[in-house]
């Protein structure tokens, strides 16, 4: 076998390529981890912003954002600028008889226009949540390419579309258009 010294430095070569051993298993095991965790963090970050390459995807409802449209005779228009910079805007436009509200989004690279008033909540403006709006009174849910209701209180008044076209970057509207959607808008069930 040996003298008890040449045990001891048998047994210490030993330990110590046991040792490196340990050392580089663990060194690998952290290694391994943390390319784990970035791949993660990459398919997150991926998942989360990079989904379809526009930089105005939004993870949340987004809320409406009010402006002022121009009013000339019977025609209303607004920037579609507006319109794809905040992808959920509304407005008003004063009449005779009182105030009538209105919302434009865009949803999959079409311009949606709708009334946008909610008669049994009096709700008057609505979050844009992916595909669905949803009043910010009574949390009603809409489908935002019909106008059709979903669930809630006010499920049975669907917001009607507006009647509208796209000229040198507004969208223009009629005033008589406008007042036949806000007018459906306010009765129970479509036209």
């Amino acid at each position: 076998m040996g003298t008890m010294k040449e045990t001891l430095i048998g047994t210490g070569r030993e330990g110590g390529l046991e040792l490196r051993g340990r050392k580089a298993k663990k060194n690998r095991l952290v290694i391994i981890s943390a390319l784990i965790v970035t791949i993660i963090g990459v398919s997150i970050y991926f998942a989360m912003f990079a989904g379809n390459g526009s930089s105005t995807q939004n993870n949340g409802p987004i809320e409406a954002t009010w402006i002022e449209p121009q009013v000339v005779g019977d025609s209303v228009s607004i920037p579609v600028s507006e319109v794809e910079n905040n992808r959920n805007i509304r407005f008003k436009v004063e009449t005779q008889t009182g105030d009538m509200s209105f919302m434009a989004y865009i949803l999959n690279a079409q311009v949606y226009v709708r009334a946008s008033v909610c008669p049994p909540c009096r709700g008057m403006s609505y979050a844009l949540d992916q595909d669905i709006l949803v009043c910010d009174t009574c949390a009603t849910t809409f489908r935002a390419t019909t106008g059709e209701g979903i669930r809630g209180a006010c499920v049975g008044y669907p917001k009607s579309a507006v009647t509208h076209e796209i000229n040198d970057g507004s969208i223009v509207m009629k005033t008589a258009d406008l007042r036949v959607a806000y007018e459906d808008t306010l009765e129970p069930g479509w036209p």
